[in-house]
């Protein structure tokens, strides 16, 4: 019974739905904000194209050169640092310290995820609210296309008016209402087989 439970709470909670939500409207967010890099690119290509062109070959080689001869020189440093320190029982110190911070900064990470799950899930049931909203008030404004907007009737009090006589001038301008055709009902005979004894 437990089991049929937790499936039926997992499979009733909206948040993964309202996660989808979330992350989809972000996502058009996003889309949204393209153009407007894209014209900041086409502004900014003809400046870095020329600042390419105009750059010396030699130059570019001799930085290139120089950073690779301090990367070696530095990696030669931590490697000595590294056999200097290298000492057994330090070493298994250290994993061990190293793993209980990777353990530390994993959990970290879980809940920083979870908190950015229900960001994004509330996020998105907002979204959901709102598009359901806009969803209908774009119906009414159809159905106000479609049907015209009502006009409001002008009642007079002040008229005495005879028994059977109706209301005013917005009783004349409806049309008479057509009556819908009634259903038909088709009967069907019932067919008597005759018996296995024949009588």
């Amino acid at each position: 019974m437990a089991i049929t439970d937790d499936l039926r709470k997992t499979l009733s909670d909206p948040t993964p739905l309202y996660f989808a939500a979330g992350t989809a409207d972000l996502a058009l967010q996003q889309a949204k904000k393209v153009p407007a890099l894209v014209e900041q690119l086409r502004a900014e290509a003809p400046a870095r194209i020329d600042a390419v062109r105009n750059t010396d070959p030699k130059a570019v080689q001799e930085k290139a050169a120089s950073r690779a001869k301090e990367a070696q020189a530095t990696l030669q440093a931590k490697v000595g640092e590294f056999i200097g320190a290298l000492d057994v029982k330090k070493l298994g110190e250290t994993a061990q310290d190293l793993a209980l911070r990777g353990v530390g900064v994993a959990a970290e990470y879980a809940v920083k995820a979870r908190e950015t799950y229900e960001k994004v899930a509330e996020h998105g049931e907002q979204a959901v609210k709102t598009w359901r909203g806009e969803a209908a008030e774009e119906i009414e404004d159809l159905a106000i296309a479609v049907e015209g907007k009502p006009e409001p009737v002008e009642v007079r009090d002040d008229e005495p008016k005879p028994a059977g006589a109706e209301a005013g001038p917005a009783a004349e301008e409806k049309p008479a209402a057509k009556k819908a055709p009634a259903a038909r009902k088709t009967t069907t005979a019932k067919k008597t087989t005759p018996s296995a004894k024949g009588e």
